[in-house]
Formats: structure tokens, sequence, C-alpha cells
């Protein structure tokens, strides 16, 4: 009985100290919270210091996540926002939800200069479109070349997803006023369009398409967890289109400290070093040790195309018109 009283009371205790930590809510998407993305790790190594729990919560893909964001406003229980891009930042600011990072000198490793006072990077990559060289022999090096090919490709919607975002200002980017055109051309191309990045992965590994929107990076994947050579990003002539995936604080937070402890920790080698091969992209801050032996085989791209933030936001509408009536037709 005696035993049987103390064990209770060891359980109470433990239960009282855990209703005791603070919760952090971070809102992500899917594939960054998945068993086999960094999400896992990225809890145990902050939960392992900070004295919280880290709760994530996700929603779709990227463009989701401000959507859902925007609805809930003021009232919303994130903390912190993980997975917009900067076709989203321009948006998301003006929206006055989210508060300043605080973070200053951070030397980050992207391609264009950082110095955003609200959102933080924590990974990059360029959009492409991802083949298997085992099927596809005769691979397009332009939009122009896909459009004419008879490979089926799917994509994802840029209304829910910042890949499906990203290729319409790639091809605004790439083709100015003739973007109406080049998506007139590849209507016939396109399968389906996917709500998210894993929906439409997952159906080019079932062989539904030739061909799926995703990354540059996406190939190492395969390579360094498979040891599968077989997939390959195509390079286009136009050039590709660079993302950088961001993380912001919630200014209506109850938890701004731990929301601050958890940015500097988005920065920091312990969170950086699991980028790589969990979320496959590049991180925004290259780790000690560099990056995993199978990267230098990638696709690095000869024409960087990039909006910024500001121009991305004017220019979506048009884009998201041309691709819709094309589409529709």
């Amino acid at each position: 009985m005696r035993h049987s009283l103390m064990i209770a009371g060891l359980l109470c205790a433990t239960a009282a100290a855990a209703a005791d930590r603070p919760v952090l809510t971070v809102y992500t998407y899917d594939s960054f919270v998945s068993e086999w993305g960094p999400g896992p790790r990225i809890k145990a190594g902050f939960e392992g210091f900070c004295g919280c729990e880290l709760r994530f919560v996700s929603s779709g893909d990227g463009a989701a996540l401000l959507s859902r964001l925007l609805l809930e406003g003021e009232s919303t229980d994130a903390d912190v926002v993980l997975g917009l891009d900067t076709n989203l930042t321009a948006a998301a600011a003006e929206s006055g939800l989210f508060a300043e990072s605080g973070l200053r000198e951070v030397a980050y490793d992207l391609p264009v200069l950082w110095d955003d006072p609200i959102f933080v990077p924590y990974d990059w990559g360029y959009f492409a479109f991802v083949y298997d060289k085992t099927k596809t022999v005769s691979v397009p090096a332009s939009f122009e070349e896909l459009a004419a090919s008879d490979l089926k490709i799917v994509i994802e919607d840029p209304r829910s997803s910042t890949p499906g975002l990203g290729l319409l200002l790639w091809v605004k980017a790439a083709y100015g006023a003739r973007a109406s055109e080049i998506w007139s051309e590849l209507a016939d191309n396109i399968v389906t369009v996917t709500p998210g990045w894993s929906e439409a992965y997952g159906l080019f590994l079932k062989g539904e398409a030739d061909m799926v929107l995703s990354y540059t990076t996406s190939p190492a994947y395969h390579l360094i967890a498979e040891g599968d050579d077989s997939k390959a990003a195509a390079p286009f002539s136009e050039g590709h289109y660079l993302q950088v995936e961001v993380a912001a604080k919630v200014a209506s937070s109850a938890q701004r400290d731990l929301a601050d402890r958890f940015l500097a920790f988005v920065v920091s080698p312990e969170f950086q070093k699991e980028i790589p091969e969990t979320n496959w992209m590049y991180p925004a801050v290259t780790p000690p040790g560099g990056l995993p032996a199978g990267f230098e085989t990638l696709v690095v791209p000869q024409k960087v195309l990039l909006f910024p933030a500001g121009e991305a936001r004017k220019v979506r509408d048009e884009a998201l018109a041309e691709w819709q009536t094309a589409l529709s037709r």
C-alpha cells in the first residue's frame, strides 16, 4: 500500500510538473512534422534545454499557413509560424500579425543578402522539375521544351502551396508578358494539381506522372537515404526560381520570450544540421562539417530568378489569373 501511495504521489508530481511547463505552439507544414521530416528532431533538441513543450501544428502546405493565420488573427494559438517564404512575406508583414525577431548579425549562407527584421531564414533551395532517369530519356531543358513534349507533370496549387506559388512566379520571372502563353502550352501536360508538395511527390513516386514540381535538392534524398541515383532535376535554360523559407514570431503570442529563444535556435548549428538530410534543402547557416556527401552532385542553376518580396506580392494576382485562365480552357 505504501509503495502504491508513493508511486501515485510521484505520478501526480510528474503530471503537475508537466502541466507547469510552458507550451510553445509552432504552425508549420505537413512534411516538416512528418516522421521523416525535421520536426521530431527539432522538438527533441529544443525541449532538451528550453524547459518547455514544443507543439507543432501542421496546416497543409506553406501557403495555407498564412491563410490560416489571417483567418484566426490575433486570437490564433500560434506563437511562431515556420514555413512561409519570400513570395508571402510582404503580405505577412503588412498584416501586422508578426513581430520583429530581434536577431542581429547572423551570418547567413544564402544566395541573396538578408536584412529582414521580422522573418528568419532557416533553409533555401531552387524549384525544379524532378524526373526518373530510368524512365525519361529525352529531358526538356526549358518550359517551352516541356510544353512541346508529351511528358506528364504534376504540380501544386499556388493558393495553398509555396512550391505552387513559386512555379507561377518562376514562369512570370522567366517570360514576363509571355507567361500566359507558356501556361496555355503547358496546360495539356498537367495531370493534376495537388494541394501540397507531399501529395504531388507521392503521385510522382507512384508513377502517375513523368515529372513533378519539386526542388533541385530532392534527388539528394533518394541518393543519400535510399542509395538510389535514378532521380534528377532538369536544368532549365531560363534559370530557376529561388525559395527562401522563413520562421517568424506572432505578435500576439503569450510566449514571446520563448518564441525568441526558438528563433535563435532556428539559426543554431543544432537546428541547421538537421535541414539537409530531413527537409532536403540547403541550410540557411551552413553547419560545422558542411553539407553531406551527395549534395555536390546536385544541379546548380546557371541563372537565379527571384522577385523581391514586395514585387512578388504585386505580380502574384496577375500570375494567378494567367494560370487559372489557362487551366480552365
